[in-house]
């Protein structure tokens, strides 16, 4: 496994007629990206969980859909029940764990409540999410996600307006997918190395919504230019499918966050479209350990701060 900074910048042509913008600081792009919004009940689009005592952090199940589903809670350490939190959902990848996921992340860390559910056990018995051609047959994720919203949000005070998806591989890939077609509960998404099977043409969200993408160039497992006998698009053309359906202008701002990160931000947006890509990154979750996947893993900045700052700018209106 290849850990070594790569020490040239390429993204096979895409935008290579482009200038590079000014260096940014990573400090700048993360500024107080560990605090997302809470606001008091009384000035956020709260719910029923709001005043009530609630569960600790530990591991859950919920029915839905006939099944028996699991899933992973983390409570910020200064939740309260009279303050509306922000509530990530976070997909793990194929064949992995909410808990595996969990501990590379460091999704943990934000200032959040944070959900990390289970998918059922697909193909090859690996738990996977609807939407790739390994998943389970007949298992509908999409009113999973649903359910475990009404459930949380029974239990626990949520800010409506600041609920968000974020995930890895298969995770991420099913994330657009919930942009897709929950538009109106998730104020963003952010996948991480995304696998994209089905969603192209298939997509169709009830209002713009802001997505955050980030995926290595060097990424054999999710190739960064796609894979047509595995019906994955390039990332490059599901990146352009999402500045089409959130209006932006097609030229993007390019911006150099380090030796081997470009950040593509599009502008005139009715909800921002952002790429960061990792020069010869692989299939890993960056600012992580060699245990989010194989490849190389950027030390540049930290997905999980880079994801935090971009859904505290972001709420549902």
């Amino acid at each position: 496994m290849n850990l070594a900074r790569p020490k040239t910048l390429s993204l096979s042509g895409w935008y290579s007629t482009r200038r590079i913008g000014a260096l940014l600081a990573s400090a700048a792009l993360v500024t107080a990206a560990t605090t997302l919004p809470t606001a008091t009940a009384s000035a956020a689009s709260t719910t029923p969980g709001c005043g009530k005592q609630a569960a600790p952090s530990g591991d859950y199940t919920i029915q839905s859909g006939g099944l028996t589903r699991t899933y992973r809670l983390h409570l910020p350490d200064n939740y309260r029940s009279s303050k509306a939190a922000s509530l990530i959902l976070v997909y793990h990848g194929r064949g992995k764990t909410g808990a595996q996921t969990e501990a590379f992340s460091d999704l943990s860390k934000l200032d959040a409540i944070v959900a990390y559910p289970n998918g059922v056990i697909g193909d090859e018995d690996k738990q996977a999410w609807q939407g790739a051609p390994y998943s389970a047959k007949g298992v509908d994720d999409v009113k999973f996600t649903a359910d475990l919203l009404d459930d949380l949000e029974s239990k626990y005070c949520v800010d409506t307006r600041a609920v968000y998806a974020t995930g890895k591989s298969n995770g991420a890939g099913f994330t657009g997918i919930l942009a897709c077609q929950m538009a109106d509960r998730f104020a963003a998404i952010a996948p991480v190395s995304g696998a994209f099977y089905i969603e192209g043409t298939h997509c169709a969200p009830s209002r713009p919504i802001p997505v955050l993408d980030i995926h290595g160039t060097g990424d054999t497992t999710i190739p960064y230019s796609g894979d047509g006998e595995r019906d994955l698009p390039s990332i490059q053309t599901w990146v352009r499918d999402w500045t089409v359906r959130d209006h932006c202008n097609p030229d993007p701002k390019t911006s150099q966050l380090g030796d081997d990160v470009l950040k593509f931000t599009y502008k005139g947006c009715k909800a921002d479209v952002v790429h960061v890509a990792v020069t010869d990154g692989g299939h890993s979750w960056p600012g992580s350990d060699s245990t989010s996947g194989p490849g190389y893993v950027t030390q540049t900045f930290e997905a999980h701060e880079l994801i935090g700052a971009f859904f505290k700018a972001h709420k549902l209106s």
